[in-house]
């Protein structure tokens, strides 16, 4: 017996049971996206808004006047707006599963309605096969879906696999503000893939743009480009982040946003 085979067995499993059972998610106390207490905002402040560098936070005008907006489609998860706001209103969490079906459901709403029915899934409850592709990322969501295959979450475990041909693949993961250059190869891919089709923007950028969308070059996201079936921002989204909307988009995990507010 080889020694890396020996120190293997001895160390035993890495893989973490979750989601099937209790066990670490591998993101105990990381920041996740911040948390708006409207009821602690002070009338005329616009601390959290001057802050934000990508205008998730901005003030719109109805008939009341200027109000506070907050569309965490275009977060970045800086934290400058938890460190700006004098009153608190702005706060830390650690809410970092933030797939939602409906984009709506990632703009912060007074009134919230029940999550989107779910797209048919039920021919792939036992495998999913997603073509990824990068259509302009930095690299931060890459280096995040690389970790999905190893020893920690281990993908295959939950039927969920990727491929390198389009022709194979039920699911397109998108990441990357879709910049010029990469539209037209992102429209062929979807093409390429039989249909029924689906679409995941994964990351802020793929979402909104991010800080980068409106530039000559980079795209706005996903919006206007391919039918989405699921919205997840982040800067970039972990990869625990990334399996809750893979399997919230099999039915197999429910929602946990809507009107731009996390249940637990």
């Amino acid at each position: 017996m080889t020694l890396w085979t020996f120190s293997a067995l001895k160390a035993g499993k890495a893989t973490t049971r979750w989601p099937k059972a209790d066990g670490a998610t591998g993101q105990e106390g990381v920041l996740g996206m911040p948390r708006y207490r409207p009821e602690a905002c002070a009338e005329g402040c616009r601390a959290c808004a001057d802050a934000c560098p990508s205008a998730a936070i901005h003030f719109e005008s109805d008939d009341n006047g200027p109000r506070l907006a907050l569309d965490y489609g275009a977060c970045v998860v800086c934290q400058r707006c938890v460190e700006a706001c004098p009153q608190g209103a702005m706060e830390p969490s650690t809410d970092w599963a933030f797939g939602v079906r409906e984009r709506a459901d990632l703009v912060w709403a007074q009134d919230r309605t029940p999550p989107a029915r779910p797209a048919e899934t039920r021919g792939l409850r036992r495998s999913l096969y997603v073509r990824h592709v990068d259509a302009g990322s930095c690299n931060g969501c890459e280096s995040e879906i690389q970790a999905l295959n190893n020893p920690f979450y281990n993908l295959h475990r939950l039927g969920i696999f990727f491929t390198a041909s389009p022709r194979f693949a039920d699911l397109l993961l998108v990441t990357g503000p879709v910049t010029e250059a990469m539209l037209e190869p992102l429209k062929a891919t979807y093409e390429a893939m039989a249909e029924p089709r689906w679409v995941v923007a994964t990351g802020t950028c793929a979402v909104s743009g991010a800080i980068t969308g409106g530039g000559y070059t980079g795209g706005a996201g996903l919006e206007n480009v391919l039918p989405v079936d699921v919205w997840l921002p982040g800067c970039p989204p972990n990869p625990a982040a990334i399996i809750e909307a893979l399997l919230m988009f099999l039915d197999r995990m429910p929602q946990r946003v809507t009107g731009g507010r996390y249940d637990k």
